[in-house]
Protein backbone atom coordinates (compact mmCIF):
# COMPACT_ATOMS: atom_id res chain seq x y z
CA UNK A 1 0.00 0.00 0.00
CA UNK A 2 2.77 2.56 1.01
CA UNK A 3 4.13 1.78 -2.77
CA UNK A 4 1.06 2.84 -3.93
CA UNK A 5 0.56 5.82 -2.13
CA UNK A 6 4.31 7.17 -3.47
CA UNK A 7 3.49 6.14 -7.03
CA UNK A 8 0.07 8.74 -6.78
CA UNK A 9 2.23 11.10 -4.62
CA UNK A 10 4.52 11.43 -7.53
CA UNK A 11 2.04 11.67 -10.29
CA UNK A 12 -0.50 13.90 -8.47
CA UNK A 13 -0.07 16.80 -10.40
CA UNK A 14 -0.66 14.47 -13.58
CA UNK A 15 -3.02 12.98 -12.16
CA UNK A 16 -5.26 16.00 -11.25
CA UNK A 17 -4.65 17.10 -14.66
CA UNK A 18 -5.55 14.29 -16.66
CA UNK A 19 -8.77 13.63 -14.02
CA UNK A 20 -9.91 17.55 -15.09
CA UNK A 21 -9.51 17.08 -18.56
CA UNK A 22 -10.95 13.89 -18.77
CA UNK A 23 -14.29 15.22 -17.69
CA UNK A 24 -13.97 17.95 -19.87
CA UNK A 25 -12.89 15.92 -22.97
CA UNK A 26 -16.37 13.53 -21.73
CA UNK A 27 -18.40 16.88 -22.30
CA UNK A 28 -17.10 17.05 -25.51
CA UNK A 29 -17.31 13.48 -26.74
CA UNK A 30 -20.89 14.18 -26.30
CA UNK A 31 -21.23 17.28 -28.26
CA UNK A 32 -19.54 15.02 -31.17
CA UNK A 33 -21.73 12.33 -30.80
CA UNK A 34 -24.95 14.15 -30.54
CA UNK A 35 -23.78 15.75 -33.56
CA UNK A 36 -22.93 12.99 -35.49
CA UNK A 37 -26.06 11.75 -34.98
CA UNK A 38 -28.03 15.47 -35.50
CA UNK A 39 -25.97 15.67 -39.10
CA UNK A 40 -26.91 12.00 -40.34
CA UNK A 41 -31.18 12.15 -39.76
CA UNK A 42 -30.64 15.44 -41.10
CA UNK A 43 -29.31 14.33 -44.20
CA UNK A 44 -28.89 10.97 -44.61
CA UNK A 45 -25.50 10.94 -46.01
CA UNK A 46 -22.16 9.54 -45.12
CA UNK A 47 -19.53 12.08 -46.62
CA UNK A 48 -21.91 14.60 -45.58
CA UNK A 49 -21.29 13.28 -42.03
CA UNK A 50 -17.58 12.53 -42.62
CA UNK A 51 -16.77 16.27 -43.21
CA UNK A 52 -17.64 17.21 -39.75
CA UNK A 53 -14.12 15.04 -38.68
CA UNK A 54 -12.42 16.25 -41.95
CA UNK A 55 -13.17 20.16 -40.77
CA UNK A 56 -11.56 19.72 -37.65
CA UNK A 57 -8.26 17.32 -38.81
CA UNK A 58 -7.62 19.09 -41.61
CA UNK A 59 -6.52 22.78 -40.25
CA UNK A 60 -4.65 20.26 -37.28
CA UNK A 61 -2.83 18.60 -39.98
CA UNK A 62 -2.11 21.73 -42.21
CA UNK A 63 -0.99 23.90 -39.25
CA UNK A 64 0.82 21.04 -37.00
CA UNK A 65 4.13 21.71 -38.48
CA UNK A 66 3.85 25.66 -36.92
CA UNK A 67 2.14 24.86 -34.05
CA UNK A 68 4.95 22.97 -32.43
CA UNK A 69 7.67 25.27 -33.09
CA UNK A 70 5.01 27.88 -31.33
CA UNK A 71 4.32 25.35 -28.63
CA UNK A 72 7.71 24.98 -27.72
CA UNK A 73 7.94 29.04 -27.55
CA UNK A 74 4.91 29.90 -25.59
CA UNK A 75 3.70 29.25 -21.76
CA UNK A 76 2.38 25.80 -21.91
CA UNK A 77 0.06 26.48 -19.01
CA UNK A 78 -1.17 29.91 -20.85
CA UNK A 79 -1.89 27.81 -24.01
CA UNK A 80 -3.57 25.41 -22.75
CA UNK A 81 -5.98 27.57 -21.45
CA UNK A 82 -6.63 30.24 -24.24
CA UNK A 83 -7.18 27.22 -26.68
CA UNK A 84 -10.21 25.47 -24.72
CA UNK A 85 -11.51 29.15 -24.14
CA UNK A 86 -11.59 29.74 -27.76
CA UNK A 87 -12.95 26.08 -28.47
CA UNK A 88 -15.48 26.18 -25.73
CA UNK A 89 -16.86 30.00 -27.08
CA UNK A 90 -17.05 28.07 -30.34
CA UNK A 91 -19.59 25.41 -28.66
CA UNK A 92 -21.41 28.37 -27.53
CA UNK A 93 -22.13 29.81 -30.58
CA UNK A 94 -23.25 26.70 -32.00
CA UNK A 95 -26.10 26.94 -29.14
CA UNK A 96 -27.01 29.56 -30.11
CA UNK A 97 -27.82 29.15 -33.61
CA UNK A 98 -29.67 26.25 -32.31
CA UNK A 99 -31.44 28.41 -30.16
CA UNK A 100 -32.59 31.02 -32.97
CA UNK A 101 -33.67 28.14 -34.94
CA UNK A 102 -31.00 29.15 -37.71
CA UNK A 103 -28.14 25.93 -37.17
CA UNK A 104 -27.10 24.81 -40.19
CA UNK A 105 -24.57 22.04 -41.17
CA UNK A 106 -21.97 24.09 -42.25
CA UNK A 107 -22.25 26.42 -38.98
CA UNK A 108 -20.97 22.84 -37.42
CA UNK A 109 -18.01 22.46 -40.14
CA UNK A 110 -16.53 26.40 -39.74
CA UNK A 111 -16.66 25.57 -35.88
CA UNK A 112 -14.71 22.15 -36.25
CA UNK A 113 -11.81 23.81 -38.24
CA UNK A 114 -11.63 26.61 -35.15
CA UNK A 115 -11.90 23.81 -32.40
CA UNK A 116 -9.43 22.19 -35.12
CA UNK A 117 -6.85 25.19 -35.17
CA UNK A 118 -7.12 24.83 -31.06
CA UNK A 119 -5.99 21.56 -30.73
CA UNK A 120 -3.31 21.97 -33.39
CA UNK A 121 -1.90 24.09 -30.84
CA UNK A 122 -2.69 22.72 -27.43
CA UNK A 123 -2.04 19.00 -28.14
CA UNK A 124 1.68 19.57 -28.40
CA UNK A 125 1.44 22.12 -25.34
CA UNK A 126 -0.10 19.41 -23.48
CA UNK A 127 2.18 16.43 -24.08
CA UNK A 128 5.27 18.70 -23.36
CA UNK A 129 3.04 19.28 -19.82
CA UNK A 130 2.87 16.35 -19.02
CA UNK A 131 6.98 15.33 -20.02
CA UNK A 132 7.11 17.83 -17.12
CA UNK A 133 5.04 17.34 -14.55
CA UNK A 134 5.75 13.65 -14.58
CA UNK A 135 8.25 11.49 -13.49
CA UNK A 136 10.66 9.61 -16.70
CA UNK A 137 9.71 5.84 -14.62
CA UNK A 138 5.71 6.88 -15.14
CA UNK A 139 5.54 7.27 -19.30
CA UNK A 140 4.06 3.75 -19.93
CA UNK A 141 1.81 4.42 -17.08
CA UNK A 142 0.59 7.45 -18.64
CA UNK A 143 -0.41 5.74 -21.79
CA UNK A 144 -2.36 3.24 -20.09
CA UNK A 145 -4.37 5.44 -17.75
CA UNK A 146 -5.02 8.26 -20.98
CA UNK A 147 -6.64 5.26 -22.79
CA UNK A 148 -8.54 4.42 -19.76
CA UNK A 149 -10.02 8.18 -19.74
CA UNK A 150 -10.98 7.64 -23.42
CA UNK A 151 -12.37 4.18 -22.70
CA UNK A 152 -14.54 5.56 -20.11
CA UNK A 153 -15.36 8.10 -22.06
CA UNK A 154 -16.65 5.66 -24.69
CA UNK A 155 -18.82 4.02 -22.61
CA UNK A 156 -20.29 6.78 -20.88
CA UNK A 157 -20.96 8.85 -24.21
CA UNK A 158 -23.37 7.11 -25.94
CA UNK A 159 -25.27 5.91 -23.14
CA UNK A 160 -25.41 9.28 -21.40
CA UNK A 161 -25.99 11.41 -24.68
CA UNK A 162 -28.75 9.19 -25.84
CA UNK A 163 -30.62 9.92 -22.51
CA UNK A 164 -29.98 12.71 -22.76
CA UNK A 165 -30.73 13.75 -26.13
CA UNK A 166 -34.15 11.42 -25.22
CA UNK A 167 -35.14 13.41 -22.47
CA UNK A 168 -33.64 17.15 -22.54
CA UNK A 169 -32.46 17.60 -26.57
CA UNK A 170 -29.82 18.41 -27.94
CA UNK A 171 -29.50 22.12 -25.95
CA UNK A 172 -28.69 20.12 -22.81
CA UNK A 173 -25.57 18.40 -24.35
CA UNK A 174 -24.43 21.79 -25.18
CA UNK A 175 -24.97 22.94 -21.77
CA UNK A 176 -23.16 19.76 -20.33
CA UNK A 177 -20.10 20.37 -22.33
CA UNK A 178 -19.79 24.12 -21.09
CA UNK A 179 -19.78 22.81 -17.70
CA UNK A 180 -17.12 20.28 -18.20
CA UNK A 181 -15.19 22.54 -19.38
CA UNK A 182 -15.34 25.47 -16.79
CA UNK A 183 -14.36 22.69 -14.76
CA UNK A 184 -11.29 21.45 -16.55
CA UNK A 185 -10.45 24.90 -16.95
CA UNK A 186 -10.14 26.24 -12.96
CA UNK A 187 -8.71 23.19 -12.21
CA UNK A 188 -5.57 23.81 -14.46
CA UNK A 189 -5.71 27.58 -13.93
CA UNK A 190 -5.39 27.49 -9.82
CA UNK A 191 -4.29 23.96 -9.15
CA UNK A 192 -1.60 23.00 -11.58
CA UNK A 193 1.36 24.34 -12.15
CA UNK A 194 3.31 23.88 -14.89
CA UNK A 195 7.60 24.06 -15.28
CA UNK A 196 8.56 26.58 -17.96
CA UNK A 197 12.22 26.41 -18.76
CA UNK A 198 13.83 29.68 -19.87
CA UNK A 199 14.67 30.30 -23.25
CA UNK A 200 16.74 32.87 -25.66
CA UNK A 201 14.20 35.47 -27.30
CA UNK A 202 13.49 34.20 -30.62
CA UNK A 203 11.88 37.38 -32.34
CA UNK A 204 12.77 37.09 -36.35
CA UNK A 205 10.99 35.08 -38.66
CA UNK A 206 14.22 33.49 -39.78
CA UNK A 207 14.63 31.65 -36.44
CA UNK A 208 11.23 30.51 -35.67
CA UNK A 209 11.34 28.82 -39.49
CA UNK A 210 14.64 27.45 -38.60
CA UNK A 211 12.47 25.93 -35.43
CA UNK A 212 10.08 25.15 -37.75
CA UNK A 213 12.38 23.04 -39.47
CA UNK A 214 14.81 21.20 -36.42
CA UNK A 215 11.47 19.00 -36.16
CA UNK A 216 11.31 18.16 -39.85
CA UNK A 217 15.23 17.86 -39.73
CA UNK A 218 15.14 15.37 -36.54
CA UNK A 219 12.44 13.16 -37.38
CA UNK A 220 14.19 12.99 -40.81
CA UNK A 221 17.05 11.18 -39.33
CA UNK A 222 15.27 8.89 -37.39
CA UNK A 223 14.44 6.39 -39.90
CA UNK A 224 12.90 4.06 -37.27
CA UNK A 225 10.47 6.91 -35.55
CA UNK A 226 9.55 7.78 -39.18
CA UNK A 227 8.80 4.33 -40.14
CA UNK A 228 6.69 4.10 -36.81
CA UNK A 229 4.69 7.21 -37.90
CA UNK A 230 4.16 6.01 -41.36
CA UNK A 231 3.34 2.65 -40.29
CA UNK A 232 0.29 4.59 -37.61
CA UNK A 233 -0.62 7.37 -40.14
CA UNK A 234 -1.14 3.89 -43.17
CA UNK A 235 -3.66 2.24 -39.69
CA UNK A 236 -5.23 5.83 -38.98
CA UNK A 237 -6.45 6.12 -43.37
CA UNK A 238 -7.98 2.68 -42.42
CA UNK A 239 -9.46 3.52 -39.34
CA UNK A 240 -10.98 6.98 -40.52
CA UNK A 241 -12.53 5.39 -43.74
CA UNK A 242 -13.96 2.65 -41.20
CA UNK A 243 -15.64 5.96 -39.04
CA UNK A 244 -16.78 7.75 -41.76
CA UNK A 245 -18.50 4.50 -42.81
CA UNK A 246 -19.76 2.85 -39.47
CA UNK A 247 -23.15 5.26 -38.35
CA UNK A 248 -23.56 5.02 -42.64
CA UNK A 249 -24.08 1.44 -41.57
CA UNK A 250 -25.18 1.50 -37.92
CA UNK A 251 -28.17 4.28 -38.16
CA UNK A 252 -29.68 2.81 -41.92
CA UNK A 253 -28.49 -1.27 -42.27
CA UNK A 254 -31.68 -3.64 -41.43
CA UNK A 255 -30.62 -4.82 -37.77
CA UNK A 256 -29.44 -0.90 -37.10
CA UNK A 257 -30.42 1.67 -35.07
CA UNK A 258 -29.64 4.88 -33.15
CA UNK A 259 -29.49 2.87 -29.96
CA UNK A 260 -27.76 0.15 -31.76
CA UNK A 261 -24.88 2.19 -32.34
CA UNK A 262 -24.61 3.10 -28.85
CA UNK A 263 -24.86 -0.40 -27.67
CA UNK A 264 -21.65 -1.30 -30.36
CA UNK A 265 -19.89 2.31 -29.35
CA UNK A 266 -20.26 1.48 -25.31
CA UNK A 267 -18.99 -1.94 -25.82
CA UNK A 268 -15.99 -0.27 -27.76
CA UNK A 269 -15.65 1.53 -24.72
CA UNK A 270 -15.47 -1.25 -21.99
CA UNK A 271 -12.95 -3.47 -24.79
CA UNK A 272 -10.70 -0.04 -24.10
CA UNK A 273 -11.08 0.42 -20.90
CA UNK A 274 -10.25 -3.63 -20.06
CA UNK A 275 -7.17 -3.03 -22.56
CA UNK A 276 -6.13 0.19 -20.50
CA UNK A 277 -6.28 -1.72 -17.08
CA UNK A 278 -4.21 -4.17 -18.59
CA UNK A 279 -2.01 -1.53 -20.34
CA UNK A 280 -1.42 0.11 -16.81
CA UNK A 281 -0.16 -2.43 -14.65
CA UNK A 282 1.61 -4.52 -17.43
CA UNK A 283 5.40 -4.81 -17.12
CA UNK A 284 7.83 -3.28 -19.74
CA UNK A 285 7.65 -6.01 -22.92
CA UNK A 286 11.13 -7.31 -24.36
CA UNK A 287 10.11 -5.98 -27.87
CA UNK A 288 8.02 -2.35 -27.82
CA UNK A 289 7.94 -2.94 -31.90
CA UNK A 290 6.73 -6.83 -31.68
CA UNK A 291 3.56 -5.82 -29.43
CA UNK A 292 2.96 -2.60 -31.85
CA UNK A 293 3.17 -4.67 -34.77
CA UNK A 294 0.55 -8.03 -33.49
CA UNK A 295 -2.03 -5.81 -31.50
CA UNK A 296 -2.73 -3.64 -34.94
CA UNK A 297 -2.75 -7.12 -37.20
CA UNK A 298 -5.24 -8.44 -34.09
CA UNK A 299 -6.81 -5.53 -34.34
CA UNK A 300 -7.46 -5.10 -38.53
CA UNK A 301 -8.05 -8.82 -38.82
CA UNK A 302 -10.95 -9.45 -36.82
CA UNK A 303 -13.01 -5.60 -36.55
CA UNK A 304 -13.94 -5.16 -39.92
CA UNK A 305 -14.34 -8.39 -40.92
CA UNK A 306 -17.12 -8.76 -38.48
CA UNK A 307 -18.84 -5.38 -39.06
CA UNK A 308 -19.11 -6.56 -42.73
CA UNK A 309 -20.41 -10.04 -42.15
CA UNK A 310 -22.44 -9.33 -39.27
CA UNK A 311 -26.29 -8.93 -39.32
CA UNK A 312 -27.24 -7.88 -35.57
CA UNK A 313 -25.61 -6.12 -32.65
CA UNK A 314 -24.23 -8.62 -30.87
CA UNK A 315 -21.96 -9.30 -33.76
CA UNK A 316 -21.26 -5.93 -33.93
CA UNK A 317 -20.13 -5.66 -30.70
CA UNK A 318 -18.27 -8.29 -30.48
CA UNK A 319 -16.36 -6.57 -33.55
CA UNK A 320 -16.21 -3.63 -31.50
CA UNK A 321 -14.62 -5.60 -28.40
CA UNK A 322 -12.21 -7.65 -30.06
CA UNK A 323 -11.06 -4.37 -32.44
CA UNK A 324 -10.16 -2.03 -29.82
CA UNK A 325 -9.08 -4.43 -26.92
CA UNK A 326 -5.76 -4.41 -27.90
CA UNK A 327 -4.74 -1.10 -28.95
CA UNK A 328 -4.29 0.60 -25.46
CA UNK A 329 -1.46 -1.40 -25.21
CA UNK A 330 -0.09 -0.77 -28.69
CA UNK A 331 -0.45 2.89 -27.82
CA UNK A 332 1.36 3.02 -24.20
CA UNK A 333 4.51 1.14 -26.24
CA UNK A 334 4.33 3.73 -29.19
CA UNK A 335 4.33 6.55 -26.78
CA UNK A 336 6.77 5.22 -24.40
CA UNK A 337 9.22 4.39 -27.49
CA UNK A 338 8.81 8.48 -28.63
CA UNK A 339 9.06 9.79 -25.01
CA UNK A 340 11.97 7.21 -24.64
CA UNK A 341 13.89 9.14 -28.35
CA UNK A 342 12.77 12.53 -28.68
CA UNK A 343 14.40 15.38 -26.73
CA UNK A 344 12.41 17.18 -24.32
CA UNK A 345 13.93 20.66 -25.60
CA UNK A 346 12.60 19.44 -28.95
CA UNK A 347 9.17 17.81 -27.84
CA UNK A 348 6.75 20.50 -28.92
CA UNK A 349 7.86 21.02 -32.58
CA UNK A 350 8.39 17.26 -33.09
CA UNK A 351 5.52 15.77 -32.02
CA UNK A 352 3.68 18.54 -33.80
CA UNK A 353 5.76 17.58 -36.79
CA UNK A 354 4.61 13.78 -35.84
CA UNK A 355 0.69 14.79 -36.12
CA UNK A 356 1.18 16.55 -39.32
CA UNK A 357 2.58 13.41 -40.46
CA UNK A 358 0.40 10.48 -38.59
CA UNK A 359 -2.63 11.99 -38.80
CA UNK A 360 -2.85 13.72 -42.35
CA UNK A 361 -4.19 10.50 -43.40
CA UNK A 362 -7.42 10.67 -41.19
CA UNK A 363 -9.02 13.73 -42.86
CA UNK A 364 -8.40 11.75 -46.45
CA UNK A 365 -10.11 8.50 -44.99
CA UNK A 366 -13.01 10.56 -44.02
CA UNK A 367 -13.57 11.63 -47.31
CA UNK A 368 -12.75 8.65 -49.19
CA UNK A 369 -15.33 6.60 -46.91
CA UNK A 370 -18.01 9.16 -47.05
CA UNK A 371 -17.70 9.30 -50.82
CA UNK A 372 -17.24 5.31 -51.40
CA UNK A 373 -20.05 4.57 -49.79
CA UNK A 374 -22.21 7.56 -50.62
CA UNK A 375 -21.53 7.30 -54.87
CA UNK A 376 -20.03 3.80 -54.65
CA UNK A 377 -21.22 0.80 -52.51
CA UNK A 378 -24.21 1.98 -51.53
CA UNK A 379 -25.22 2.24 -55.40
CA UNK A 380 -23.50 -0.68 -55.94
CA UNK A 381 -25.46 -2.66 -53.64
CA UNK A 382 -28.50 -1.12 -54.80
CA UNK A 383 -28.05 -2.06 -58.43
CA UNK A 384 -26.81 -5.87 -58.55
CA UNK A 385 -29.12 -8.12 -57.79
CA UNK A 386 -26.26 -10.96 -56.96
CA UNK A 387 -27.27 -13.50 -54.14
CA UNK A 388 -24.56 -14.13 -52.47
CA UNK A 389 -23.03 -10.30 -52.21
CA UNK A 390 -26.59 -10.30 -50.85
CA UNK A 391 -26.63 -13.18 -48.69
CA UNK A 392 -23.08 -11.76 -47.21
CA UNK A 393 -23.71 -7.92 -46.81
CA UNK A 394 -27.99 -7.48 -46.82
CA UNK A 395 -30.10 -5.44 -48.65
CA UNK A 396 -31.54 -1.93 -48.92
CA UNK A 397 -29.21 0.93 -47.29
CA UNK A 398 -26.83 -0.17 -45.45
CA UNK A 399 -25.34 -3.12 -46.81
CA UNK A 400 -23.29 -0.93 -49.22
CA UNK A 401 -21.31 0.60 -45.60
CA UNK A 402 -21.39 -3.28 -44.77
CA UNK A 403 -19.25 -4.24 -48.14
CA UNK A 404 -17.11 -1.39 -47.60
CA UNK A 405 -16.01 -2.69 -44.65
CA UNK A 406 -15.25 -6.13 -45.81
CA UNK A 407 -12.75 -4.21 -48.40
CA UNK A 408 -11.13 -2.47 -46.05
CA UNK A 409 -10.42 -5.31 -44.20
CA UNK A 410 -8.30 -6.65 -46.26
CA UNK A 411 -6.80 -3.28 -46.80
CA UNK A 412 -5.47 -3.09 -43.14
CA UNK A 413 -4.30 -6.52 -42.92
CA UNK A 414 -1.81 -5.57 -45.63
CA UNK A 415 -0.69 -2.87 -43.80
CA UNK A 416 0.59 -4.76 -40.68
CA UNK A 417 1.71 -7.38 -42.90
CA UNK A 418 3.76 -4.95 -45.25
CA UNK A 419 5.38 -2.78 -42.14
CA UNK A 420 5.81 -5.54 -39.61
CA UNK A 421 8.83 -6.50 -42.25
CA UNK A 422 10.36 -2.80 -42.29
CA UNK A 423 14.02 -3.63 -40.97
CA UNK A 424 13.70 0.61 -39.78
CA UNK A 425 11.28 -0.40 -37.53
CA UNK A 426 13.39 -3.18 -35.81
CA UNK A 427 16.32 -0.95 -35.62
CA UNK A 428 14.47 0.69 -32.27
CA UNK A 429 14.60 -2.20 -30.78
CA UNK A 430 18.49 -0.94 -30.01
CA UNK A 431 17.88 2.31 -29.11
CA UNK A 432 14.99 1.50 -26.26
CA UNK A 433 16.51 4.73 -24.21
CA UNK A 434 16.70 2.19 -21.14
Amino acid sequence: MKKIYHTIYEMRAFLTLWLSQSFSALGSAMTAYALVIWSYQQNGSALMTAMLMVCSYAPYVVCSLFAGALSDRWNKKVTMLVCDSIAAVATGLIWLLLETGQLAIWHIYAVNVVSGLMNTVQQPASEVAVTRILPKQFYQKVGGLRYLSNAVNSILTPVITTAILGIFGLRAVFCLDLGTFAVAFLTLLFWIRIPEKKQAEQGTAERFLASVKSGVVWLKQQRGIFALICFLAAINLVASMYQAAFPAMMLSRTGGSETGMGIVNMVIGLSTLAGSLFASFRKEPKSRIRVICNCLLFSMSTENFLLALGTNVWIWSLAGFLGWIAIPWMSTNMEAILRLHIPESMQGRIYAVRNAFQFFTIPVGYLIGGFAVDYIFEPLMAAQNNRFLMALFGTGKGSGAALFFFVIAFLGVGICLYFRRNPSLWELEDKTGR
